[in-house]
């Protein structure tokens, strides 16, 4: 079993939804004692204080309590290992081994062993390695808190909490256990991971705060009183446990696995039925049958994409984005749409101060040292540092003594504080929401007209504006002017944007500010003025009807944006055929991140969005997602690549074999050649995930039917050239039946190792440099494979120059291969539009991922390459400028 600490990223993704949980909560109502007994009773139960526990204490606790985690559910290694023994593809190899060793074949009986052992072995390291890499990931990410262990306040990981142990939990804090406040003011808690309410709740002393829950406001202490699994968090989180799906991606691949298996089958049965009617040895027959069926149907495909899957998240690691979920890699081949947060992801999430606005002939600096003197700086709130950091003179709040502070809540929408001046004069300063101060002011009909324009002003220029007040004792507020705050768009979003555009995905700026601020910013940064607002969605009923979803479709942004609006915008999307990703960064991001086809936590999310996400980027800005596509579309050309070549591969031998043996009565290769030209051909296209690729300027999407024809053609041109080669052996060569079969080995080797060049290009073989890894494994199988037929290990030997002619003669049928397959490329895939497909053809492609059209602009990279740091705003932070990647006809 792995555990997870309560509160951390490592929880279950899958959020549950309200009804769920409260339907947990009520099976467990007897249990929940010590969320409703007076506080002094919980503590008398717990043994504990205020003061908290010992360190001795709380390590004896550890051992009867456990960490404060949650279990999941996780097969061992031994049993993950035995598991690739487990299966269609395993069974039909063990089963050939055990008729090997009835017929006492050993040297097919160990060779065949030897595939079995190779593809468990390989498939389990890599799944292996890629668990490792995430596991280390989780580790960096994972959740400290404060607790008074000893009188002092010390930081450990949140799974060393016990029930007795008191923490602070203060703004932007996940709850990390079930707790009890303590004394203190009362703070807000957004509990929406739990309930699926937006909304913060105010919780006061005596009151219970949950696991997973978020500190909006506020700073108190806390008695620790339930965790790991006896949470309200932890009850509900087994209704979450195991969840799988299964991306497009791996339904396309596994229907052409399941293509591959029928047509071996029923070739392989053509062949028994035979067998069987020429009255041929039952026991040899079945185990060649068996043989042959392993050497044709994709044994390697699991390992294959297990392999590529695993390259792309390390090189995606290195980037500064961690993949949570290996399949994430390639769901974002197929992204058309990019709903991007404002604040921290396009904006810098630095506020900075304006000129502000003053009314009644009251200069800037009084405005602004009246809303430094209603700021806080050890709340570390954006905007009070903001508002402090335009004081002109560090001197400026000196002699002024600062009494009873509120804090800004959502209801009021405004900070206070009550200050004694340097005259020992009392007042009250009050600084939020233009409107909000408005109200308060006892000048408001005076100057409303003129803050209104002022407000009005600032916002087309992309400034939030902030409303300042004063009053003299308990005298009436005056309204003294305006604070406008800018958050500027990053310098390189723009690149970046253009960039993303240019790659056939379009970015929607989603944010919960003013609708004026939004379309100044989308203006700033070349995303188009199209910017609806949020708020006119309506309910739920009217957000899913089709002239909503049409809006949210063409809008190019969203304003006023509440959480649930992002849920539903993500949903309309998707019901209009887009494949979307969304980044995010709080915990009210979750079940939009959940709901996305890729969901991206941002370098500043908290816990509860990256368990959301399936990518957490760990720096700012949108360089790491357009590195991230172009991995993922890198990823997807292998796997195409991997496709093609495996239906022609397994074409050209079925076909061989079975119209050698149907029409000749002639077994043109041994069961032991057989095993041999499956090993060295899979092994050899291993190496395809390390390969140089040309990746599309547009999302990429199977499209099955030029998949299978190009498969088609290059598979059954195969067999012409085989056969041709076996009439110049019999009847020119006049080779003997041994000599006859190890000649037909080494064609069908060598020249499916060349089909590999040709399934990875859409243009001529030699279109694309094929990286050293890939070419080195292809050259160590060829090399392998001849030398197994010069020294005639367990096959009968060939002289070399009979070996030099099937060279040439294979070499001379993969150049008119090539020109065979360019044409076939013209006329299955006769349009070169990069455009994306119109919403319908999208729908289809979302329900059926192996009929969408294929666009076709390209770039070629590197598996390996670093091109795509050059075209991310990173490049920008580096020093460097930010450049789209530009498309290279093929």
């Amino acid at each position: 079993m792995t555990k997870t600490a309560v509160g951390h990223a490592d929880a279950p993704a899958s959020k549950p939804n309200a009804e769920a949980v409260a339907k947990a909560g009520s099976k467990s109502e007897a249990k929940d004692d010590l969320k409703t007994l007076p506080l002094a009773a919980v503590e008398k139960e717990l043994r504990s204080s205020p003061d908290g526990l010992s360190q001795a204490e709380a390590e004896r606790r550890l051992k009867q309590y456990g960490p404060n985690e949650i279990e999941e559910k996780k097969t061992s290694e031994l049993l993950t290992f035995l598991g690739y023994f487990w299966g269609p593809i395993p069974w039909m190899i063990e089963v050939a081994v055990i008729l090997s060793a009835v017929a006492r074949h050993w040297p097919d009986f160990v060779i065949i062993l030897v595939l079995l052992l190779a593809n468990a072995l390989v498939g389990f390291w890599e799944e292996h390695e890629a668990g490792n890499a995430i596991a280390a990931l989780k580790a960096t990410l994972a959740v400290k808190t404060r607790v008074l262990r000893d009188g002092k306040w010390v930081a450990p990981a949140a799974r060393e909490l016990v029930p007795g142990d008191v923490i602070r939990v203060r703004l932007g804090d996940i709850v990390p256990a079930d707790a009890r406040l303590l004394d203190g003011d009362p703070v807000e808690v957004d509990q929406s991971a739990l309930t699926g309410e937006s909304l913060p709740a105010t919780r006061k002393s005596g009151e219970a705060i949950f696991s997973g829950s978020i500190i909006r406001r506020g700073e108190i202490g806390a008695l620790v009183y339930a965790t790991g699994a006896k949470t309200y968090f932890g009850r509900t989180a087994e209704l979450v446990q195991g969840a799988k799906s299964v991306s497009h991606f791996q339904r396309a691949v596994l229907k052409i696995g399941n293509y591959l298996i029928i047509l071996a089958m029923v070739m392989v049965s053509a062949i028994i039925a035979v067998a069987v009617i020429r009255g041929d040895p039952i026991l040899t027959t079945l185990q060649f049958a068996l043989v042959l069926t392993v050497a044709a149907i994709p044994v390697a495909m699991p390992t294959v994409l297990s392999v590529t899957m695993a390259v792309g998240a390390r090189m995606l690691a290195r980037k500064k984005a961690v993949v949570t979920r290996l399949v994430a890699i390639e769901e974002l081949a197929g992204v058309d749409v990019l709903c991007a947060d404002k604040t921290g992801t396009l904006t810098q999430n630095k506020l900075t101060l304006g000129d502000p606005f003053g009314v009644d002939g009251v200069t800037p600096a009084e405005v602004v040292l009246a809303g430094a003197l209603a700021s806080r700086v050890d709340n570390d709130d954006t905007i009070d540092l903001a508002v402090l950091g335009g004081l002109k003179d560090d001197q400026a709040l000196k002699g002024y003594e600062p009494g009873h502070f509120q804090p800004f809540d959502p209801v009021h929408k405004r900070t206070e504080a009550a200050v004694t001046g340097p005259d020992g004069k009392a007042f009250k300063v009050t600084k939020g929401a233009p409107q909000v101060i408005l109200a308060l002011a006892a000048n408001a009909p005076q100057v409303k007209s003129a803050v209104d324009k002022a407000v009005g002003e600032f916002a087309a220029r992309g400034f939030r504006a902030l409303g300042v007040a004063r009053a003299e004792g308990d005298g009436d507020w005056q309204f003294l002017g305006v604070l406008p705050l800018f958050d500027p768009p990053r310098e390189d979003a723009r690149a970046t944007i253009a960039a993303a555009e240019r790659m056939g995905v379009k970015v929607k700026m989603v944010t919960g500010d003013a609708l004026a601020i939004a379309q100044e910013t989308a203006g700033k940064l070349g995303i188009g003025c199209n910017i609806l607002d949020a708020s006119t969605l309506g309910d739920e009923a009217q957000q899913k009807t089709p002239a909503a979803a049409k809006a949210i479709d063409d809008a190019e942004g969203f304003a006023q944006v509440f959480p649930e609006h992002k849920f539903h915008i993500v949903a309309a999307l998707q019901s209009r055929g887009h494949i979307v990703g969304m980044t995010g960064d709080g915990v009210n991001d979750a079940p939009a991140l959940k709901q996305a086809d890729c969901g991206i936590a941002v370098a500043s999310a908290t816990d509860a969005a990256r368990a959301a996400a399936a990518i957490v980027l760990m720096t700012p800005g949108l360089s790491v997602i357009i590195d991230a596509i172009q991995e993922s579309r890198k990823i997807f050309q292998h796997m195409n690549s991997y496709a093609i070549y495996r239906i022609a591969e397994t074409l050209r031998v079925l076909l061989f074999m079975t119209l050698a043996i149907l029409i000749f009565n002639f077994y043109p290769l041994t069961a032991v050649m057989i095993v041999f030209l499956a090993l060295l051909n899979d092994g050899a296209i291993l190496s395809i995930a390390y390969d140089n690729v040309r990746y599309k300027n547009a999302p990429e999407v199977w499209n099955m039917r030029l998949v299978l024809g190009i498969a088609t053609v290059l598979g059954a041109v195969g067999p012409i050239a085989a056969f041709g080669l076996f009439f110049l052996g019999n009847r020119v060569f006049h080779l003997s039946h041994p000599q006859l079969q190890t000649m037909m080995y080494l064609m069908l080797s060598v020249a499916g190792l060349m089909t590999i060049f040709q399934a990875r290009t859409h243009g001529p073989w030699w279109s694309i440099r094929p990286a050293p890894i890939f070419l080195g494994a292809v050259t160590g199988a060829w090399t392998v494979a001849t030398l197994l037929v010069l020294f005639g290990v367990l096959m009968a030997p060939l002289d070399w120059r009979l070996v030099l002619f099937v060279w040439a003669y294979a070499l001379a049928w993969f150049l008119v291969t090539d020109p065979v397959k360019l044409l076939a490329y013209r006329l299955l895939d006769p349009v070169k539009d990069a455009s994306r497909p119109e919403p319908e053809t999208r729908a289809k492609a979302r329900r059926e991922p192996d009929s969408r059209a294929r666009p076709t602009a390209t770039t070629e990279v590197g598996a390996n390459a670093t091109a795509t740091s050059e075209a991310g705003p990173d490049a920008t932070i580096q020093g460097k400028s930010a450049a789209a990647p530009k498309p290279e006809p093929e």
